[in-house]
């Protein structure tokens, strides 16, 4: 544990903040906020199902498949240990890895298009390992094999393991499900859902995702109605913590600025991903002829997850005192200090709306992290492919892949989580690097698209 603890410091120690923020802020300078200025046409163009262009899914899908990897139990339990571990001041620095990171996505996805694939079975592909190698040449090809090496990894923690445990905890609480039984099932349910690929994987997220966000989201604003004394409050601490060490309480020993903000950050990418390379994996697929106009649609994904329901999760724990890591001492709000992740975010909604409350939190994990198992098994397909140049492995990754959510449900918690992080670190550097060298290409694209002189990509 110890040896994973120091590993994930430093990876996501100063120099991977400034690689991520920079990157960024760099591309939000660059493109003159873009992600503020056209955010409305982003949203527009995201509920266009649009069939035009090469591809295998529509745009629709594609933000479906895409928001089903990543509205996954980092926006219920990820929120929940982002407090615990870094205080109110993470939320802060998780707004702001959200908000720069929206054009951080817009530039992968749109990179994604340009520089498309297609595989031995004549399906389109796509990814930072294609734009790496097709944009800066084969020199260059290392690199984009380690985002593939390290997308694969990943796809087994943040994508899989960490999800499965996060439903078997919060199942066994609430309906006392047994931890071995629910990972059989849910390894059958999985094998069985991604058989049929990336079509497959969007037919299904394209009726979950809406479903389950809508749920989640009604819930947490009636639970911030009824607390609506508090939100003020709440969002003073945020930014009062986030350039404010939070002092020891009882047995918790307080947390500076800079853990803050390196939880903050970490758990950001976690829940949005902006960054990481994951939306650019399945971008390419979407049938679209303007990648600039993908960007877009991608970004509002991010928008999505951070700004809305990471923020209804932390306002939740915030407004009924479940964000104390001292159980009380900070908060006023007695509440049982072992609680962590899904858990600690069931018992805030069940203070206030009783056992629908556990209900409620309890399906939304089900399917928060049913979703993103799903979703992100199409990410680490994609860098499979890629490393060894064909499908013909696929069956057998989908055999490990399923039999890997079974082992999560009955995993030890604290350990995935800093696995994941190691692993969305890992990824993340090689995809940063090459965006960076390519940003000209980003950047002279969209001055076409937006002063109308761009032509369509195939």
């Amino acid at each position: 544990m110890d040896v994973l603890q120091l590993i994930s410091s430093w990876i996501w120690g100063i120099p991977s903040m400034v690689l991520l923020v920079g990157t960024g802020l760099y591309f939000t300078i660059r493109l003159r906020g873009l992600q503020f200025r056209r955010l409305k046409q982003a949203f527009q163009l995201a509920l266009t199902k649009s069939e035009q262009g090469e591809g295998e899914i529509s745009s629709f899908q594609m933000l479906m498949t895409s928001l089903a990897a990543t509205i996954g139990n980092g926006n219920i339990a990820g929120i929940a240990v982002a407090l615990t571990m870094g205080g109110p001041g993470a939320v802060f620095w998780m707004w702001i890895i959200g908000l720069i990171g929206m054009a951080t996505k817009y530039a992968e996805s749109l990179l994604a298009i340009i520089y498309r694939d297609r595989n031995d079975r004549g399906e389109v592909v796509s990814g930072p390992m294609y734009y790496i190698e097709k944009g800066l040449g084969k020199g260059f090809k290392p690199l984009a094999v380690a985002f593939a090496i390290f997308g694969l990894i990943a796809s087994f923690g943040v994508g899989n393991t960490v999800q499965a445990n996060a439903m078997s905890t919060v199942l066994n609480q609430t309906f006392q499900v047994p931890l071995l039984v629910f990972g059989i099932v849910l390894a059958i349910a999985v094998y069985f859902s991604i058989r049929g690929g990336l079509e497959r994987v969007s037919a299904i997220s394209t009726v979950f995702v809406p479903v389950m966000s809508l749920l989640y989201i009604c819930a947490a604003l009636l639970i911030l109605f009824i607390q609506a004394d508090q939100i003020l409050p709440a969002l003073g601490l945020i930014v009062q913590y986030a350039f404010e060490p939070l002092a020891p309480a009882g047995a918790f020993t307080g947390i500076s600025i800079m853990v803050a903000m390196q939880v903050g950050v970490a758990r950001g990418i976690f829940t949005n991903e902006a960054g990481l390379g994951t939306a650019a994996l399945i971008a390419g697929s979407a049938k679209s002829e303007r990648p600039a106009e993908q960007g877009l649609i991608s970004m509002t994904s991010t928008f999505i997850v951070t700004i809305i329901v990471c923020t209804m999760t932390a306002l939740v724990l915030m407004t009924t005192g479940f964000w104390d890591p001292s159980g009380g001492e900070l908060s006023g709000v007695v509440h049982d200090a072992s609680l962590s992740g899904a858990a600690l975010t069931s018992a805030a909604f069940t203070s206030v709306l009783g056992a629908s409350g556990a209900w409620i939190v309890a399906f939304s994990v089900f399917f928060f992290g049913y979703s993103t198992i799903i979703g992100w098994y199409v990410y680490g397909e994609k860098c499979l492919e890629y490393l060894s140049g064909a499908t013909r492995f696929n069956e057998t990754y989908r055999i490990i892949f399923a039999v890997a959510a079974c082992y999560g449900a009955i995993a030890n918690l604290e350990p995935l989580w800093l696995v994941a992080d190691i692993a969305n670190g890992l990824m993340m550097i090689p995809n940063l690097i090459g965006m960076l060298l390519l940003s000209k290409v980003v950047i002279e694209h969209t001055k076409q698209y937006e002063a109308g002189t761009i032509r369509n990509v195939a």
